[in-house]
C-alpha cells in the first residue's frame, strides 16, 4: 500500500534494529518510542493521536508482559500492532442496512475527495451482493458533476436518478428527497446519495449537507476523506462532524504516495470507524477496512486474509477444479495458461496483491518495477496461436512463431520466452500436482526427506571417518578438528542446509516464470 510506504519502512527498520537485542532495557524501549514518534510525526499523523499511541506503547513496553517475554522484541512489535489496531478503530464495522427498505447512504466531503467514484464503486459492490442500489445525483454545483454520476452509474450497471442537470440549477435537498421517493416506488432496497461539496469548508456546504440529511433521514452518512491531505485531514473531520455529523469514514486514494496520516488520525479523533478504503481508480478497487488487517500491511506483516478473499472472489471453483485435474494428467496447455491468466486479472492489480505478502516491503523496488502490462502482452502471444498450437507448443517452428509475433506486435525473441516460461511453469505445476516438491532457481535441487542422507553415506563408504597421519600429536589434534566441525550444525531452520538465502538474482529468476524481470 503506497500510501503507507515511507511510515512502514520506518517501523520496519526500527523493529529490526530491536530484534537484535537479548534483553531490552528502559534506555533501548525510550530509544524505540522515540523513532515511532518521529516516523508517526513525518506520516502527517495528528500531534494528539501520536501522543497518545507512544505513551501507551511505552507504558506497556516497560510492564511485565515484555519484561518476562522469552522474546521481548518481538512482544514489543505486537504491542505496537495492537495499538496501530486501536487507533485504526479497533474492530471492523459493516453497513448498517434499514429493517425496512430502502436503506439510505449519504456521502459527505470536500470537493475532489471521491465522493462520486466511490458511489459508483458501492453501487457496484452492492449489486454483487444481491441488492439493487439507486444513485442519486444531488451534486448540482460542481461543473459536470451529473454527467460524471451517469458515466460512472452506467460503468457500475446501476440505475441513477438525476431530474436536475446541474452545474448550478435546481434544488439538492428537492432531488434527495424526491430520489428516497424514487427508490420506494421503483423497488430499489439501497439509496446512495450524491451531495456538493466545497474546496473548503464553509457554511453554506454545511446548510445544504444538513438540510439534505433532515430530508432524506439517511440510515449511514459516509464521511469520504482524501487519504493524501494530510494534517487538514482532523480539522475537515471533526468540521464535517459538527456541521452534518456522520456514521462511518471512507478512505480514498489510499494507492497514492502521500504519507496516510488521515488515515491514522480520523477515526482516533472523531470516535466514528472507517468503513471503506478506496484503492485505485477501477470500480473494483473497494475494500471493506479492516483495522487489523491495515495494521499488519503498515508493519510489513502481510495481508494474507485479504489476499485469499479475493482469490476466492476471482477465481472459479470447478474451472480451478478442472485445471488441477489437467495438471495431475499432464494435460495443461497454453489455453489453460490463458484462462488462469484472466482469472488473475480479475483479481485487481498484481502489484497490491503481491504487496499483501509479509516482508514485500523489503522488495519495494522490485514491486515498482514490475510491469503490470505483461500479463496483457503474454494474452496477445498466446491469442495470437491457433487452437492446435496453444495445446501442443511443441508444433511451433521458426516460421510459425514469426507468425505469432507479427500477429500480436511483439517479437519471436517474446514468443520464445513465453514458450519456455510455459514449459518451466507447467513442469513445477505438475511436479507439485503429483505430491513432489519442485526445484525452484537458484537454489538447488530440494529431494525427498532422506534422499541427501542416502548420498551422504554411499560417499562416505570406504572411507575412514579419522585422520590417519603417523604423528600422534598430529592425528590428535586432526580428529578434535573433525570433531568441532562435526557438532557445528550446517542447516538452517528451514530444512535447506547450510545454502544462503536466495539472493535478489535468485528472486529475478523466479519471477521469470511469470514475466520478464
Amino acid at each position: 500500500m503506497a500510501t503507507f510506504g515511507t511510515l512502514s519502512d520506518r517501523l520496519t527498520e526500527t523493529f529490526r534494529n530491536l530484534r537484535t537485542k537479548g534483553k531490552l532495557t528502559p534506555a533501548d524501549v525510550d530509544g524505540t518510542v522515540r523513532e515511532i514518534r518521529r516516523a508517526l510525526l513525518d506520516a502527517d499523523v495528528a500531534l494528539v493521536v501520536v501522543k497518545d499511541f507512544t505513551s501507551k506503547v511505552r507504558e506497556r513496553a516497560l510492564g511485565d508482559e515484555v519484561s518476562k517475554a522469552l522474546n521481548p522484541a518481538q512482544q514489543v512489535v505486537q504491542i505496537v500492532n495492537e495499538e496501530l489496531v486501536a487507533i485504526l478503530g479497533g474492530e471492523q464495522r459493516r453497513l448498517e442496512f434499514a429493517k425496512t427498505p430502502p436503506t439510505v447512504i449519504m456521502l459527505a466531503g470536500l470537493q475532489g475527495s471521491g465522493k462520486t467514484t466511490f458511489a459508483g464503486k458501492l453501487a457496484k459492490q452492492l449489486e454483487g451482493e444481491g441488492h439493487t442500489p439507486l444513485l442519486v445525483a444531488a451534486d448540482l454545483q460542481r461543473p459536470n458533476a451529473v454527467n460524471q454520476l451517469q458515466v460512472v452509474a452506467e460503468r457500475a450497471g446501476a440505475t441513477i436518478y438525476a431530474p436536475e442537470p446541474g452545474n448550478g440549477v435546481g434544488d439538492p435537498v428537492k432531488v434527495a428527497g424526491d430520489g428516497v421517493d424514487y427508490a420506494r416506488r421503483h423497488q430499489h432496497d439501497v439509496v446512495i446519495i450524491d451531495t456538493a461539496g466545497r474546496l473548503g469548508v464553509d457554511a453554506e456546504l454545511m446548510k445544504q449537507a444538513s438540510d439534505i440529511r433532515k430530508a432524506t433521514s439517511p440510515d449511514e452518512v459516509l464521511f469520504v476523506i482524501d487519504a493524501m491531505i494530510g494534517q487538514d485531514a482532523v480539522n475537515t473531520a471533526k468540521a464535517f462532524q459538527e456541521g452534518v455529523d456522520f456514521t462511518g469514514v471512507v478512505l480514498s486514494k489510499l494507492d497514492g504516495d502521500a504519507r496516510g496520516g488521515a488515515a491514522l488520525s480520523v477515526a482516533s479523533v472523531t470516535g466514528r470507524p472507517i468503513i471503506f478504503a478506496s484503492t485505485g481508480e477501477n470500480l473494483e478497487d473497494l475494500e471493506p477496512f479492516y483495522p487489523d488487517r491495515m495494521a499488519s500491511r503498515i508493519l510489513d506483516l502481510g495481508d494474507i486474509l485479504t489476499l485469499i478473499e479475493q482469490a476466492q472472489a476471482a477465481f472459479d471453483e470447478e474451472e480451478a477444479m478442472k485445471v488441477a485435474e489437467k495438471l495431475a494428467t499432464e494435460q495443461f496447455t497454453l489455453e489453460d495458461f490463458l484462462e488462469q491468466l484472466q482469472q488473475m486479472k480479475k483479481m485487481g492489480s498484481m502489484k497490491k496483491m503481491l504487496g499483501m505478502l509479509p516482508g514485500m516491503g523489503q522488495m519495494k523496488q522490485q514491486l515498482d518495477d514490475f510491469d503490470e502490462r505483461e500479463i496483457d502482452r503474454t494474452e496477445a502471444i498466446i491469442r495470437s496461436m491457433t487452437p492446435g498450437e496453444r495445446h501442443n507448443p511443441k508444433v511451433l517452428n521458426g516460421s510459425r512463431r514469426l507468425r505469432i509475433a507479427k500477429g500480436s506486435g511483439m517479437t519471436v525473441t517474446d514468443v520464445n520466452q513465453l514458450v519456455q516460461r510455459f514449459e518451466q511453469a507447467a513442469k513445477m505445476m505438475k511436479t507439485v500436482a503429483r505430491g513432489g516438491t519442485p526445484q525452484i532457481p537458484g537454489m538447488g535441487p530440494m529431494g525427498k526427506p532422506g534422499a541427501s542422507a542416502k548420498r551422504g553415506k554411499k560417499g562416505a563408504k570406504g572411507k575412514s571417518s579419522g585422520s590417519r597421519s603417523g604423528n600422534p600429536a598430529k592425528r590428535a589434534a586432526e580428529n578434535s578438528g573433525l570433531a568441532t566441525a562435526n557438532a557445528n550444525p550446517t542447516g538452517s531452520g528451514f530444512g535447506l542446509g547450510g545454502q544462503a538465502a536466495p539472493s535478489e538474482a535468485d528472486l529475478a529468476e523466479i519471477q521469470k516464470l511469470f514475466g520478464k524481470g
